[in-house]
């Protein structure tokens, strides 16, 4: 049996590789969590004894990876799958950056970082096929991170404190390194449209004021997985529509 030209082990085999992936990085943010480092022996047998993991996690990596796969599918050249090895590897880095944005308020500089070293491993994989695609998703890392640099100085300025936090600058950054130019711009404005959307639904159903903080990075996350599964001109198309009223 085949799926979008796949046949169905291949997504078994995904899945289990999600399962598998899901259950590190979930061990990489109880560690976090907890000790405020990804990695270290003695979270790692603490975390062997731990009878419940999170099974939503790696639920999702399963799901997501199969998602994957059944979009990118499977050539017989290697390079003809950059896609879909890009966010095979960007999805588990985004699933943490969620979990631990929205318990901690942070992203960490290490996985931002990390971010960074292999988006920039992609662009020079890239380079190799079309040199203007490496030259777009480095763009994509001045313009995401240019984007939510000016926002954050500006609402300093005019708050007299941080619009948001320098974590959501280097993300933003390092996500341009994978998405390139448009799409980095598209996940900029839908991670601020979700957000305010999320926000004013949070502050009416807890009654909370204007001046709570809500994390931003889980809106850029999954703006993030958005801009990955759904084309960009239909993206931008509804985006113009929501933004002119229907009149576009």
């Amino acid at each position: 049996m085949y799926f979008n030209d796949v046949h169905i082990l291949y997504y078994v085999l995904f899945a289990i590789v999600g399962g598998i992936v899901g259950q590190f990085i979930d061990y990489c943010n109880r560690c976090f969590l907890k000790e405020q480092i990804f990695f270290s022996k003695e979270s790692l047998s603490k975390y062997k004894r731990i009878v419940l993991p999170n099974y939503w996690l790696i639920l999702v990596i399963a799901i997501g990876y199969m998602a994957l796969l059944y979009k990118f599918g499977l050539n017989d050249n290697l390079m003809e799958n950059l896609d879909l090895i890009k966010y095979i590897i960007l999805l588990p880095m985004l699933v943490c950056a969620f979990v631990v944005d929205l318990k901690e308020q942070i992203i960490p500089n290490r996985l931002n970082l990390l971010l960074f070293e292999v988006g920039l491993v992609f662009v020079f994989l890239y380079g190799f096929n079309n040199i203007n695609i490496a030259l777009n998703m480095l763009l994509g890392a001045l313009a995401g991170g240019g984007i939510f640099l000016i926002i954050t100085l500006i609402g300093g300025l005019i708050a007299g404190k941080e619009a948001m936090g320098m974590g959501d600058v280097k993300l933003m950054g390092a996500l341009g390194l994978y998405f390139g130019l448009q799409n980095i711009v598209v996940i900029s404005v839908l991670s601020f449209l979700i957000g305010a959307i999320v926000s004013i639904i949070y502050m009416i159903v807890k009654k909370k004021n204007a001046d709570t903080y809500i994390p931003f990075g889980p809106f850029i996350v999954i703006s993030s997985v958005i801009t990955v599964f759904i084309p960009f001109n239909i993206l931008f198309t509804s985006l113009m529509k929501i933004f002119t009223l229907g009149m576009y």
